[in-house]
């Protein structure tokens, strides 16, 4: 343990994620643990269901150390299956619905599981070939049928806080995706992260939107459990619904991405309705807009804090907590960074091209960058993963000897050790010389009220190599307070207001208008995608 962590052992962690469950079936054995469609299990039905589960998994001849695949959407199964295989010593791989089928094989392949469980609503995804690596294929019916016989009683199998609990596959945006592998130990810190920073007890009550195969919607889904709250789940994240769901169940907390946010603020009728139980709006993948934060503020009148983590951390590393989001505030600029580390974490920022002089490897020959310059975020704690499933040389590449893992995030930190993301470094420009970090940009396109979402993206240039784009989303018109201007006047408000605040050579030279990004399951953007038309041709790497 090291000294950031002896200094939060109050707050106790538990020895594996079936112990969540089973320590609160202790202590709150009739209280609602989760709800779904309107149904709703108590932490007793939840933990005992989670035996069954873990018991029908051993009937159907899943060992230890192995591995269990779903493919489905959001649904109680997720969790049970989660709490199950932590009982008994194996792995849940969640699989990305939003693939093709062929990059679900891929992972099927990379996984091997013993037994993989499939939603009917997305079976055609598994193709022949996938079936062939997925183990025992079984239905979500044909599952619940083994689950509703099996033995209700805990198998009482003694995890290892060493033992590989999740395989979350990295959503794939620089190639083939990696199948990052928790343990026990690392998912629980969510009872530190959603304690200390998020301040959930039990009488919170937790809205669960995220996909479940992703670590912003499986890590933070843990939070309340880990407290004895109460779980909300929803099969996806319809704005409608969430309002509703908000209001029915008194919800205190939720996290959601930007996006997500703004369409809540554009459902109709949303500032009459009941959102007074809302205490805390987590969101990450993207800094909030200062528009959408003044919005939001008047709407939800709920606390807002940034988070900012990535699968191979088990979630929340860094927050930028409530008392930082005063759009009238002195520190207003802090709305464009996502925090400071959490009290247990190690941060520095490396310079990259001192690697040049040694390698990932050998610590000792790396330098961080000084205050206020750009450096790559790495990061140590008991929060990272120990590797990547099957791929010695990435965990390698990533995670040094000392082990810091190499995040591929640009960013300073400025005098009081606040965070601010640039970019992946993969996604920076290299124009005529002189890098454009890509956040940079969108930072200044954002404050202009007519965008909704703004990506930028380096595009092929005969003179300069490469030169700036920016993919924008108009600000669907509201109450007759929507775009002032058509795309050529737009576009040209635009490039003003770049240049009224950026070098010139940061200033995108051409715009392009469309109804949405390309997205992620995470909410991130895919850049790749949008810049691989572009590059068709050219010699430049679009991964």
């Amino acid at each position: 343990m090291t000294d950031r962590e002896q200094s939060h052992t109050e707050i106790g962690l538990p020895s594996s994620v079936a112990d969540v469950v089973r320590t609160q079936a202790g202590v709150r054995r009739d209280s609602p643990a989760l709800t779904f469609e309107g149904a709703t299990q108590t932490y007793a039905q939840l933990d005992q269901r989670s035996s069954q589960t873990a018991n029908a998994l051993l009937a159907a001849g899943v060992g230890r150390g192995e591995r269990v695949a779903i493919l489905a959407p959001n649904s109680p199964l997720y969790f049970e299956l989660a709490f199950a295989v932590s009982k008994i010593g194996t792995a849940l791989v969640g699989l990305n619905w939003r693939l093709a089928a062929a990059e679900i094989e891929v992972i099927v392949a990379d996984a091997a599981p013993t037994v993989t469980i499939v939603d009917d609503a997305v079976r055609h995804l598994l193709t022949e070939s996938a079936r062939a690596g997925a183990g025992r294929v079984l239905t979500i019916d044909e599952f619940a049928g083994l689950v509703d016989a099996a033995d209700t009683r805990d198998p009482q199998t003694e995890p290892d806080p060493d033992d590989v609990v999740f395989i979350l596959y990295t959503s794939g945006t620089t190639g083939v995706p990696k199948g990052a592998q928790l343990t026990n130990h690392n998912m629980s810190h969510s009872a530190w992260i959603s304690g200390a920073a998020y301040g959930f007890t039990a009488a919170s009550t937790n809205l669960v939107a995220m996909p479940l195969f992703h670590v912003g919607g499986m890590g933070y889904g843990l939070s309340a459990f880990f407290h004895g709250g109460h779980t909300v789940l929803r099969r996806d994240a319809d704005a409608a619904g969430l309002v509703a769901d908000i209001a029915r169940h008194g919800v205190t907390h939720a996290f959601f991405v930007p996006a997500v946010i703004q369409t809540i603020l554009a459902v109709d009728g949303v500032e009459d309705a009941d959102l007074s139980s809302l205490e805390l709006l987590v969101y990450g993948a993207a800094p909030i807009g200062e528009a959408v934060l003044r919005r939001a503020i008047a709407v939800l009148g709920c606390d807002f804090l940034q988070a900012y983590g990535m699968t191979e951390t088990a979630g929340t590393i860094v927050t930028l907590p409530s008392a930082a989001h005063d759009p009238d505030g002195p520190r207003v600029d802090l709305l464009r960074s996502c925090g400071r580390p959490l009290p247990w974490i190690e941060l520095r920022l490396v310079d990259p091209t001192s690697l040049v002089q040694g390698s990932a490897t050998d610590p000792g020959l790396v330098a961080d960058v000084p205050t206020g310059e750009v450096g790559e975020i790495w990061t140590r704690s008991a929060q990272n993963t120990p590797g990547y499933r099957n791929k010695p040389e990435a965990t390698a590449e990533a995670i040094t000897a000392d082990g810091w893992l190499r995040t591929g995030d640009a960013a300073y930190a400025d005098a009081e050790g606040y965070l601010f993301l640039f970019d992946r470094f993969k996604d920076m420009i290299v124009s005529g010389g002189e890098n454009v970090y890509p956040a940079e940009v969108e930072n200044v396109l954002y404050d202009h009220p007519d965008i909704a979402e703004v990506a930028v993206i380096g595009v092929p240039d005969e003179r300069w190599g490469e030169t700036v784009k920016a993919v924008v989303v108009v600000r669907p018109q509201r109450c007759g307070d929507g775009p002032t201007a058509g795309p050529d006047a737009l576009a040209e408000a635009l490039i003003d207001l770049c240049r009224s605040r950026l070098a010139r050579y940061k200033c995108p030279t051409s715009f392009d208008f469309t109804d949405a990004l390309p997205r992620n399951a995470s909410g991130k953007v895919l850049k790749t995608t949008l810049r691989a038309p572009y590059w068709e041709g050219h010699d430049r790497r679009i991964s």
